[in-house]
């Protein structure tokens, strides 16, 4: 979505970086080219205004000046107040002091408002709640079935007393669904109302009498992100009309330049709390401002992954990992469920693409195909438990065999043993030379420390103390700082490079690159 727009931060940063000085022409070319690259992104020109306003304001003042590096200072800067604009704080759900708590969907029609409902509904869930869907939009060609079968594939409650296609009246099914969630102990409504192609007095009039029939405790804009300039007279005009309370992106995993995510929030008060990044049901997260801002400046957003990872990844099988890998004994049924467990965590683009500087690889990134994966577990899924725990003892007969059953060459099986063996020995080393522990997949990841970055971190050493002339006290003493040493992460199936490495200089390791 912001793939333009970083694009465009990066250059307009790159003249900064190696000045220890930084002149006022400086700062007027860099805030200009910022100017540029958000009136290029679609972003409303009164928040354009106001951003390089305050930007321009900052970087002429003190806390630039007699920064040790003006340049780091100034991207700081943009930073903070692309934080600022997007909301400053994330925003969670007003739940109510008695249940069921009343969520309103509104939004023009094609933004996305159904779907919706669905992945909302089944976030609420996976966090403990028991939602229910109801069905209010009435006038929509089949609506409510959509609204039927998205509630089935997220696992969540159906209100839909009206067929739809024209017939019932969205007000009372709106005032229906409230005792009939009392009624099934739902704690939470979650109710789907119509949308129009425009803005018009009947969309506005009918989203005001639902609201006023259920009283809701959150009225969520739905907004297409694609929608650009106009999405901000849209956001204004259901402000006025229906007066939501927070705002829900969709598609933000298009290709559209994403001025609407940097506008709606200036223009109209109201926080972005949360935003669709796909078309899975899964692929729906809280909105946060920070994050977001460091994505857009291509700083990554290492925190969301680490989330995503300790959803898919269980404890207890990462520990037993983490001391397989350390004892080599790390088998093609371990590499299996990791393969498993990392494609629970969605798109390997998506993924990669949020540890910091990984902007510059978006070519690389775009060519990973996900389905390569299946192939992979396609092959080890052929072989026999003897073969997956001593890939050794497959020769070419074997091979013949694992090819035929997998629907792969002989060649694939091949390399995916080579290149196995070869992974499965840098993995290794990884595990002993630390990462993130307990977190497979995490072992030296930009931002988790790694055997390099801690060293850095350590204080200079001081001149060791002689040890004691008495050989079994030099041995006691010997145990006693081996016991205090702090023992290797434990890294998972999948290494992201040694922390140390600065963004520019990251790259997949070939043996995993390989094998993907």
């Amino acid at each position: 979505m912001f793939d333009s727009l970083q694009d465009r931060l990066q250059s307009a940063f790159s003249s900064l970086r190696g000045k220890g000085k930084l002149s006022a022409a400086d700062i007027e070319a860099t805030v200009r080219e910022i100017r540029l690259a958000l009136l290029d992104a679609d972003v409303a020109v009164p928040v354009v205004r106001g951003f390089t306003t305050a930007v321009a304001e900052r970087a002429q003042g003190v806390e630039v000046s007699k920064a040790l590096n003006p340049a780091q200072q100034v991207i700081k800067i943009v930073n903070e107040e692309l934080v600022t604009i997007l909301g400053g704080e994330t925003r969670r759900i007003r739940l109510a002091k008695t249940a069921p708590t009343v969520i309103m969907l509104a939004g023009l029609q094609g933004a996305g408002k159904t779907t919706l409902a669905g992945k909302l509904g089944r976030w609420l869930k996976d966090n403990g709640h028991s939602p229910m869907l109801v069905a209010c939009d009435l006038q929509r060609p089949n609506a409510v079935t959509q609204l039927t079968v998205v509630g089935e594939q997220a696992g969540v409650t159906v209100f839909a007393p009206e067929p739809g296609n024209g017939v019932g009246n969205p007000v009372e099914v709106a005032k229906a669904s409230i005792a009939e969630a009392r009624r099934t102990l739902h704690d939470v409504v979650i109710v789907d109302t119509a949308g129009r192609l425009g803005i018009d007095a009947e969309l506005m009039q009918q989203a005001a009498d639902i609201r006023d029939a259920v009283d809701p405790d959150e009225v969520l804009f739905v907004i297409d992100a694609m929608t650009g300039q106009d999405a901000v007279q849209t956001a204004q005009a259901f402000a006025d009309g229906v007066d939501f309370t927070g705002v829900v992106l969709t598609k933000l995993d298009g290709d559209a330049r994403g001025g609407a995510a940097l506008s709606v929030r200036q223009v109209t008060g109201r926080p972005i709390m949360f935003a669709s990044t796909g078309e899975k049901l899964t692929d729906f997260e809280v909105f946060h401002p920070d994050r977001m801002a460091s994505r857009i400046l291509d700083m990554g957003d290492v925190l969301t992954l680490i989330e995503q990872a300790e959803k898919a990844f269980d404890a207890d099988e990462a520990a037993k990992a983490a001391e397989k890998l350390a004892g080599g004994a790390f088998t093609l049924d371990d590499f299996l469920a990791q393969l498993e467990a990392l494609q629970k965590m969605g798109s390997m683009t998506k993924m990669l693409g949020m540890l910091p500087g990984m902007g510059q690889f978006k070519d690389q990134l775009a060519s990973l195909d996900d389905r390569e994966l299946d192939k992979v577990k396609a092959i080890i899924r052929s072989m026999t438990p003897a073969e997956r725990a001593n890939p050794k003892i497959i020769d070419g007969s074997r091979r013949a065999r694992i090819a035929a059953g997998s629907g792969r060459q002989v060649s694939d099986v091949n390399q995916l043993v080579q290149r196995f063996s070869e992974a499965a020995k840098m993995m290794q080393q990884m595990a002993r030379g630390g990462g993130a522990p307990g977190m497979p997949g995490m072992g030296g990841m930009p931002g988790m420390p790694g055997k390099r970055a801690a060293a850095r971190q350590k204080p200079q050493k001081k001149k060791a103390k002689r040890g004691s002339g008495n050989p079994a006290k030099r041995a006691a003493q010997e145990a006693q700082k081996k016991s205090a040493s702090p023992s290797a992460g434990g890294a998972g199936a999948f290494g992201f490079g040694d922390a140390a490495q600065s963004p520019a200089d990251f790259e997949l390791p070939k043996e995993l690159k390989d094998l993907l």
